[in-house]
């Protein structure tokens, strides 16, 4: 990307300051692939008794039947210690556990290690998420090499790490964005109008570098380019409005039906079939199949996270007897997504940024260095949030 040296490129760390460490589990059977094995799960947990459900549970150092903890914002999970729980599964909810694995978790603190209440308070429909993709410089793997932008942008609450959660507004309702103080002025000024927030995550994720830099231009027409192609991965990446598809002679279907439990997964990369034993799924273009994450096949850890067997005797044992129907409907939308985002990858990768808007330029304006306030998380104070034994939580 001529004309934007290593140190001239702001870092996304500085556009969007206010961040937080990933949720961590602690244990994975709270999460699963559906949610009905979710309930199955919690069903087992509360109908053991004394020793047998504390081995349920696997308790660590963070959390054991006895901790004390409120319950998360926007959840209706119960706050009285697990060691009395009884009574239904908490609903389960959406979030991204792996890089474009949408999955179900069972939303109560008392089950997660650090489940960051912070992320769950400004958590709504309007609100995106941006984390680094695995394999992105300061993440295990990292080779440094040229790629594609490494960020992704969900409306699911990722659980995944190392790279820490950016959400683009700091409160709920899309108010407040959490961009440094005084970008959106700068770039008005520059670019002749104001761009809104989500613009300027588009133009991000069209344009990150692979060690999470991002060029600034002035230039209106190519902030344009930047931010239309952004906009187009943000759509394919968020799943949230209309379904995304293919076009006609190429969207993927189901040839071969799967069968009840298919432990298998190859591709023909001449038939463009994707087998999941004798189940045949095409036509699978091969950018969807190649489409990687920290050198992982994406389907393939899809297809993984599905097939795995917990070890006998303990909840993540608890698992679907046949492959759900659910699941398909899946596996089919993320070859379409995947296909796609693979055609708008290279597009991003051919902008050429000049007119750049460097970190002179911004410390100059004022934009940068930016304030110890941007980097903490605002009050949110709308809503009663429960404490332990159901008492009333001091924010």
């Amino acid at each position: 990307m001529p004309g934007v040296t290593h140190d001239d490129a702001p870092p996304l760390a500085d556009l969007m300051p206010w961040s937080v460490a990933p949720p961590r589990l602690g244990r994975g059977w709270p999460a699963a692939p559906d949610p009905a094995t979710l309930k199955a799960r919690w069903d087992a947990l509360v109908k053991a008794d004394g020793p047998g459900r504390e081995a349920l549970f696997e308790p660590t150092r963070s959390r054991t039947l006895h901790t004390a903890v409120g319950r998360l914002p926007g959840t209706a999970g119960g706050t009285e210690r697990l060691l009395r729980a009884s009574g239904p599964c908490p609903e389960p909810v959406r979030v991204l556990r792996a890089p474009f694995d949408e999955q179900w978790l069972i939303p109560d603190q008392r089950l997660i290690d650090a489940a960051r209440p912070e992320l769950w308070r400004v958590a709504d429909e309007r609100q995106v998420f941006v984390v680094a993709l695995p394999g992105a410089p300061g993440s295990p793997g990292a080779s440094g090499a040229p790629g594609p932008s490494p960020l992704l942008a969900t409306s699911r609450l990722p659980l995944f790490g190392p790279s820490r959660v950016r959400p683009l507004y700091r409160r709920p309702g899309g108010a407040e964005p959490n961009l440094s103080p005084g970008l959106l002025d700068h770039l008005a000024a520059r670019l002749g109008r104001r761009p809104a927030p989500p613009d300027v995550l588009a133009w991000a994720v069209a344009t990150a570098r692979e060690d999470c830099r991002v060029p600034l231009t002035a230039d209106p027409a190519l902030w344009e380019r930047g931010v239309e192609l952004g906009r187009r991965a943000l759509w394919l990446m968020r799943r949230d409005g209309e379904r995304p598809k293919l076009p006609g002679g190429r969207r993927p279907y189901v040839r071969a039906p799967l069968p009840p439990r298919p432990l298998t997964l190859r591709y023909d990369r001449d038939e463009e079939a994707l087998h999941l034993d004798e189940g045949r799924v095409s036509p699978v273009p091969p950018g969807a199949w190649d489409f990687e994450v920290g050198g992982v096949r994406v389907l393939e850890q899809w297809f993984a996270a599905r097939t795995a067997e917990g070890e006998p005797g303990t909840l993540a044992a608890v698992r679907p007897a046949a492959w759900p129907q659910t699941w398909t409907s899946e596996l089919l939308e993320l070859i379409t997504v995947l296909a796609l985002l693979a055609e708008v990858r290279p597009r991003c990768g051919e902008l050429e940024v000049t007119a750049e808007i460097t970190v002179s330029e911004l410390r100059a304006a004022g934009v940068l260095p930016v304030s110890a306030a941007a980097r903490r998380p605002a009050s949110v104070l709308d809503g009663r949030e429960e404490g332990p034994e159901g008492q009333l939580a001091l924010l």
